[in-house]
Parts: C-alpha cells; sequence; structure tokens
C-alpha cells in the first residue's frame, strides 16, 4: 500500500513553493591584467592570469 497524503495540497499553494527554483545569472567581473570578463576567484580563460601571476600559459600575444 502506499502512503496517503494527509490533505489536497491546491494547485496554487504547490506553485507558490516552487516559485523561488529560479536560476541567477552567473557573476562576471574584469579581468585586471587583460579586461576580459571571467567568473570571480578563476583563472582567467583568455590571457590565464590569476591573482595577478601567470598560472596558465596561453598562445595569444597580449
Amino acid at each position: 500500500m502506499s502512503i496517503c497524503p494527509k490533505g489536497k495540497i491546491s494547485k496554487a499553494r504547490r506553485d507558490k513553493r516552487r516559485a523561488n527554483w529560479k536560476m541567477s545569472a552567473a557573476t562576471l567581473v574584469k579581468c585586471p591584467s587583460c579586461g576580459a570578463l571571467m567568473m570571480p576567484h578563476r583563472v582567467c580563460k583568455s590571457c590565464g592570469y590569476y591573482n595577478k601571476k601567470e598560472i596558465v600559459s596561453t598562445n595569444k600575444a597580449n
């Protein structure tokens, strides 16, 4: 036998509870070395710098 709910939950009440399940836009900041948009606290994909140090060497000449 399956469980029995204690009472009917209306569609409005159910949808009010689910209303906060929305996604938020990713936070982007400017890279201090090249100026490209990047996610904070991560290595820049365009220049390879993090915290004013080159972490990943890239082939691009800046």
